[in-house]
């Protein structure tokens, strides 16, 4: 029998080798010729801003209110938030890097880069772990499957105009 979080289980299967990309792009930094670091970066950059960023406002719009009634807490999603507010952090990080990176990189912008490759895996990656493992089983009991699609529905619109805003940019 398919739980009802199943759509979100599959969408985080689906950004998972993007995530892991990641480590891949860090591993490239003082190692790969520089093409293939710029392109890794770009590549990264350009997932973390018009996939996963919509991803996580998505979440914060139309997932985690379900979440928080679902608990009868209200703050019970504010950690997950600050996930975001990290990854946003990072990501913004990540794009200044990769401006002072098309001159040519110094040791300290490349350990800069690691750090913030590195940072952006490990944080995405416990922040799904603590979806997947906390909130999904506890929507999965206790959310029923007209309910669950109301809230994709909602995750899939809140995400769509995410991403428009995120092109416009």
């Amino acid at each position: 029998m398919t739980s009802v979080t199943q759509p979100l289980r599959d969408e985080h299967k689906d950004l998972l080798p993007h995530i892991e990309a990641l480590v891949r792009v860090a591993d490239l930094v003082g190692e790969a010729p520089p093409d293939d670091l710029h392109r890794g970066i770009d590549e990264a950059y350009d997932f973390l801003t018009h996939h996963l960023i919509p991803h996580a406002q998505a979440e914060e719009r139309a997932l985690y209110p379900v979440v928080a009634r679902a608990m009868g807490a209200p703050e019970a999603t504010r950690t997950m938030n600050r996930d975001h507010v990290e990854v946003g952090r990072l990501t913004d990080e990540l794009g200044v890097l990769r401006t002072k990176l098309a001159a040519g990189a110094n040791g300290n912008q490349r350990k800069a880069l690691r750090r913030v490759l590195y940072g952006l895996y490990a944080v995405i990656k416990v922040h799904f772990a603590k979806e997947e493992e906390v909130y999904l089983p506890l929507l999965d009991q206790r959310l029923g499957a007209d309910d669950a699609r109301k809230m994709f529905d909602a995750m899939e619109a809140a995400a769509g105009e995410a991403k428009a805003h995120a092109a416009a940019q």
